[in-house]
């Protein structure tokens, strides 16, 4: 099953499921304002039952696919090759930080290159939901707890991610993360590590992996976190990016306004979104 957010012609935020010929608007069958109230309610089952569209797919204006989380944890340095591009030395532990709501743009929707830099850098990543919420989650049991998975391109600003070391300055400036194009519900995928994911720039490769080469795979990322702190319905984990990353090649290859960032996940479609500079 594909989930799906978007944004109505007022502007008011819903979310769907995509059937044939369309989209079931799924806010107003069921009375659910997001994909993550759909989760906390316990009632994606009865979501499953609809099959007539309501909505043409042809025009769709796509929202980040989950616009409201409680928190969008992200993990850093999560792939050997990337580790080793970047000169660092691997962490016996995962490195956390967080991306805010607002850093966040829907499938089809501009990235924003920020006025403050011309750094901008892309990042194909698996984004892991939340679907039940718990805590001290054990990594044999964690599977059960996620509602599906999706693309990211966790946009990355580099010269102000290298102010501090502290990685959030440049990993979360307004508009610069995407994320969708819409939620591939877990009984269709059953292995997270069973993946391919690639990154192209105007149709060019410039990442290309597969999900079994996480140093830290996707049920201890859950373990770990939730020992820190509850995750909840419509959490997200943003699970790392392999090597390729435009700041380590010769020469740079940072985003510029006219670019097309895709991220493509086996199973999960393409997440495309065009590059704009900030206004």
């Amino acid at each position: 099953m594909r989930l799906v957010s978007f944004r109505r012609t007022d502007g008011h935020l819903g979310c769907g499921a995509v059937v044939p010929g369309g989209v079931v608007d799924l806010s107003a069958r069921l009375g659910v304002p997001s994909l993550r109230a759909l989760f906390a309610s316990g009632r994606l089952a009865e979501a499953r039952r609809f099959d007539t569209p309501d909505l043409p797919m042809e025009g769709l204006r796509f929202a980040p696919l989950i616009p409201d989380p409680d928190k969008i944890i992200c993990v850093g340095l999560n792939y050997r090759d990337h580790v080793a591009e970047t000169g660092r030395t691997v962490t016996e532990k995962p490195a956390l930080f967080a991306r805010f709501a607002g850093s966040q743009v829907g499938h089809g929707e501009p990235m924003i290159r920020p006025r403050a830099s011309t750094e901008f850098d892309y990042e194909g990543e698996l984004a892991v939901v939340i679907g039940t919420g718990g805590r001290h989650i054990r990594a044999t049991e964690a599977l059960r707890y996620i509602a599906g998975y999706a693309c990211y391109n966790e946009g990355s600003i580099r010269d102000w991610q290298r102010h501090t070391s502290q990685f959030l300055a440049g990993k979360t400036f307004a508009g610069t993360g995407a994320f969708g194009p819409w939620l591939v519900t877990a009984d269709e995928i059953p292995d997270p590590s069973k993946l391919t994911l690639e990154t192209r720039v105007n149709g060019q490769v410039v990442q290309r992996t597969t999900t079994d080469l996480m140093i830290t795979p996707v049920p201890q990322l859950i373990e770990y976190i939730s020992t820190i702190l509850p995750l909840l319905p419509g959490d997200v984990i943003v699970s790392g990016t392999p090597g390729g990353v435009g700041a380590k090649r010769n020469p740079p290859l940072w985003l510029k306004p006219g670019d097309v960032t895709e991220v493509e996940i086996s199973g999960m479609g393409v997440l495309r979104n065009p590059v704009e500079a900030e206004s």
